[in-house]
């Protein structure tokens, strides 16, 4: 593990079925509050509620609220560490949680550690599946419901669901030159 390598990363927001998923590769020397601004990017957040990423099930990385009592108990400052400081090599998994109302729980895993590919912008996104569901939809299980209206015309919230999201929404949507370029603003 070193700072210049590349980690790729399949990211997959956990106890979606079926799964919802990103391959993206970042830089090693990447900082934690800059993979959340990639994370909000690939997967098609708004960036609208708070995150932390959990590493070991007990140490927490966020971002830093001086204002906050209890901040800094539990949290590190995500500001302060690097992807490679952080990924123990290949295999290497953790969590990002975002809007903690809604706990949008995703698994990271490390599956591999490249030298960088001349001519490639990092950070990118390789490859994914299924559209990111609505922001404020109420979690993994609200996102189900919120399917069961859209899908059936006959459902008392189905125009209410709708309009709310906004016309239409395709669950199985993904866009990789659409999140390519939202990447390419993050550079």
């Amino acid at each position: 593990m070193a700072k210049n390598d590349i980690y790729q990363i399949k990211v997959t927001l956990k106890y979606s079925k079926p799964p919802i998923w990103r391959r993206i590769q970042v830089r090693g020397d990447t900082r934690l509050d800059k993979l959340h601004d990639i994370l909000q990017a690939v997967m098609g957040w708004w960036n609208a509620h708070l995150h932390q990423f959990i590493v070991g099930g007990n140490i927490y990385y966020g971002e830093p609220n001086p204002d906050d009592e209890d901040w800094g108990l539990e949290m590190q400052d995500e500001t302060k560490v690097r992807l490679y400081q952080l990924a123990a090599g290949e295999k290497f998994k953790f969590v990002y949680e975002y809007d903690f109302g809604d706990s949008w729980e995703h698994l990271l895993l490390v599956e591999k550690l490249l030298p960088p590919e001349k001519g490639v912008s990092y950070p990118c996104c390789l490859k994914g599946k299924r559209a990111c569901p609505p922001e404020d939809v109420g979690g993994v299980w609200g996102y189900e419901g919120f399917l069961e209206a859209i899908k059936d015309p006959d459902h008392a919230d189905h125009e209410d669901m709708l309009e709310w999201v906004g016309g239409d929404f395709d669950p199985e949507e993904f866009d990789l030159a659409a999140v390519n370029e939202a990447l390419q603003h993050l550079r």
